[in-house]
């Protein structure tokens, strides 16, 4: 057997478990963003419908800020079982193929490294842990006298999921 395959082959899998660790620590890094929508209704048509939109969500009015028109929002995002599981798979995959390689270049080390696949649970808890929070969307509603097709504009901060969604459901349009 060529020595070279062998350290390199373990080289390329240790990079890899080094994307997978990073990956799934992604899994629940905040991705908050704002955004500018518009939309064709009055504005006290449009509050109700974000109230309403919100409260099928699961969200409550946590403050009013009348003077600056803003109001905020919070929920409890759920984590994902889906997500939890996968990612529990992910990392069991990626500890058997690390596993495998230093059996390789350490055979008697060999029950004792395939054994590290009893370490991938704490992927799926970590995320469980982690990805379950309190969530705050904040509105900032403007009525727009210069566009006489949208009559609505608001600046959104919220998660950018959270952000499709409310943009696909209210048909709402991105504005400037």
């Amino acid at each position: 057997m060529d020595t070279a395959i062998l350290p390199s082959t373990f080289l390329l899998t240790l990079l890899l478990s080094v994307g997978l660790f990073f990956f799934i620590r992604a899994s629940t890094k905040d991705r908050t963003q704002t955004a500018q929508l518009v939309s064709k209704q009055d504005e006290a048509a449009f509050m109700s419908q974000l109230k309403e939109y919100f409260r099928s969500r699961s969200y409550r009015v946590a403050a009013v800020d009348q003077e600056q028109n803003q109001v905020t929002f919070e929920g409890f995002v759920r984590p994902s079982w889906f997500l939890a599981i996968f990612l529990t798979l992910l990392a069991a995959i990626g500890i058997v193929c690390l596993s495998l390689v230093m059996s390789l270049l350490f055979p008697s080390l060999s029950t004792l490294v395939l054994a590290m696949v009893l370490l991938s649970p704490l992927s799926g808890l970590f995320y469980w842990k982690k990805s379950g929070r309190l969530e705050k969307v904040s509105l900032k509603v403007e009525t727009t006298q210069s566009e006489p097709t949208y009559l609505s504009k608001i600046t959104v901060v919220a998660h950018r999921d959270e952000l499709t969604e409310l943009q696909r459901i209210l048909q709402l349009k991105a504005g400037e």
